[in-house]
């Protein structure tokens, strides 16, 4: 059972959703990306996302994805998925599970609706990429 799972304290990991210019249009492209600020590597990473929230009164959900990295190094990051700015009006959810050592860690990061909009954005220096960045 879940409630008899230890889950550690996510510690320096975070979600960040950056933008980019696309080298052969010049247009922005968004992507999400998973960073690890830790001194050491964690591994067995999975990030499942997904979107929800109410547009025009009428419910709204995304597929939910999810992705898998075996090994993620210490102060490093991998991108996770692109992401369509189309939906950046709904909340938009990465839950990331690891392990260090055999100790699982789950966290989950919500970017809520309308958070990731020009005013927030931020020099990310690990991705050199400005964006919305999730702790």
């Amino acid at each position: 059972m879940k409630k008899d799972i230890d889950f550690g304290t996510v510690e320096g990991i975070a979600i960040a959703v950056a933008r980019s210019a696309d080298p052969a249009t010049g247009a922005d492209t968004w992507n999400v990306y998973l960073i690890n600020n830790n001194p050491f590597p964690v591994e067995n990473v999975l990030v499942a996302s997904k979107g929800y929230g109410i547009v025009e009164e009428q419910e709204v959900k995304t597929s939910v994805l999810r992705h898998m990295f075996e090994r993620v190094e210490a102060k490093s990051f991998v991108k996770v998925e692109p992401i369509d700015p189309a939906i950046f009006h709904i909340n938009n959810e990465y839950w990331v599970s690891y392990y260090i050592d055999r100790k699982i860690y789950d966290k989950r990061f919500v970017f809520v609706p309308d958070s990731i909009v020009e005013e927030n954005l931020i020099e990310i220096s690990m991705l050199q990429m400005q964006g919305v960045l999730h702790t």
